[in-house]
């Protein structure tokens, strides 16, 4: 019990009951215990680990740098070959103008950078996020939320903030020549992830345009692969002035980028000098570590597959007490009957090694975002041990 103890003793924790599971070691898709025990991975350390865990391809790129070199000095100072092909190769799959890419350490970090780019290009101050929005939690980020319950206790945070309703038509009014930026998620994550709607995307594209406001999108969550498409905005047929993505890009190692055309992001190098700075980002060996998972993404199969592997869960979660599967690719999410079976399933399978984890705030949301590695047997058995918990409940 050392090391629970001192797990609550000295550790931080973000919740009064945290899972408290104590790992070993993992590997693929499955996570291992101290005492030997395997656990099936769903949750992909939530939408992280794109090719699961311990990917020989990611370590192998990991140990290699690290025998070059570690950090040698703060962002954007040296040339550093992992962090400019990591750049390039996503230049190279994105469409115009998306030509440069910012690197910082994690998706609120991206997210914080997106903003202060958006007023140096249109110098105006005013915001509009989505409700129900989830875009992290550093001040700026949390700023965009509209949840007053988790706003509260830290005010004041950034103001000038509006809100508009994801997929209501209706409130592209709110769009204004006072509209620095509208800052979207691709599909809205911790609200259950919810699709855009008739063409709903394209449609604040062409507010934007008229306004003279940026469009932001966040795909933290369903970039690098995890619709079946390299970006979830391909899906959608719309292009944004600032792209932000974590989370996957990383391998599971920490990072966050923003991306925008070069006469954008060349802003940030004056009026003010040092814009936008950080010590960490583009790290080289996490830079490394992105650059072959996205070189493993966009060389293999593995996004077809996603298609394929979201038909097998949808096949495979069938159930009274589940009512509908919501997302696209292995951005999935099933909703139950209540938020108390969710509860009593992702705390009670856990004890029959299956990983399962919550949405924000959606309380009947089961999420299941498994490594794009995933494979099919490994899909079937974790499905079927959530239908046969349901059946006994």
């Amino acid at each position: 019990m050392k090391m629970t103890d001192d797990f609550f003793k000295y550790q931080a924790q973000t919740t009064p009951h945290p899972l408290a599971l104590e790992i070993s070691h993992s590997k693929g898709s499955y996570i291992y215990d101290t005492n030997g025990r395997a656990y099936l991975d769903f949750v992909a350390g939530v939408s992280a680990c794109t090719l699961g865990h311990g990917h020989p391809k990611v370590i192998s790129a990991v140990k290699e740098q690290i025998d070059r070199y570690m950090h040698v000095m703060v962002y954007g100072e040296y040339i550093q070959k992992p962090a400019v092909a990591l750049t390039k190769l996503l230049a190279e799959y994105l469409p115009q103008p998306l030509e440069k890419t910012y690197l910082v350490n994690s998706g609120t970090e991206a997210i914080e950078g997106a903003l202060k780019l958006a007023r140096r290009v249109t110098g105006r101050s005013q915001i509009i996020a989505a409700h129900n929005a989830y875009h992290g939690n550093t001040m700026g980020s949390l700023s965009l939320m509209d949840l007053e319950e988790r706003k509260s206790v830290f005010r004041p945070l950034l103001p000038d903030i509006s809100h508009i309703t994801f997929n209501y038509e209706p409130h592209l009014k709110h769009i204004t020549t006072k509209t620095a930026c509208v800052i979207l998620e691709t599909i809205q994550g911790g609200a259950g992830f919810i699709e855009p709607q008739n063409n709903y995307l394209q449609k604040i594209r062409q507010r934007c345009n008229e306004t003279g406001a940026l469009l932001i999108l966040d795909e933290i969550q369903p970039g690098m692969g995890r619709t079946g498409k390299l970006f979830g905005f391909e899906n959608y047929n719309v292009i944004p002035d600032i792209l932000v993505t974590g989370k996957g890009l990383g391998g599971g190692l920490p990072i966050g980028a923003f991306t925008a055309s070069k006469a954008h992001m060349d802003l940030l190098q004056d009026q003010p000098k040092l814009g936008h700075i950080t010590t960490f980002g583009g790290n080289p060996v996490i830079a490394s570590a992105a650059l072959a998972t996205l070189q493993e993404v966009v060389e293999s199969d593995l996004m077809s597959q996603t298609l394929e592997k979201e038909v097998l869960v949808r096949k495979h979660l069938k159930h009274p007490l589940i009512k509908e599967i919501r997302g696209k690719g292995l951005m999935l999410a099933a909703i139950l009957n209540s938020s108390e079976t969710v509860n009593k399933l992702i705390l009670d399978v856990q004890n029959e090694g299956l990983i399962l984890f919550w949405l924000l705030f959606e309380p009947k949301a089961l999420r299941i975002t498994p490594p794009l590695t995933i494979s099919n047997e490994e899909i079937i058995k974790g499905c079927g041990i959530i239908i046969a918990y349901l059946n006994r409940i």
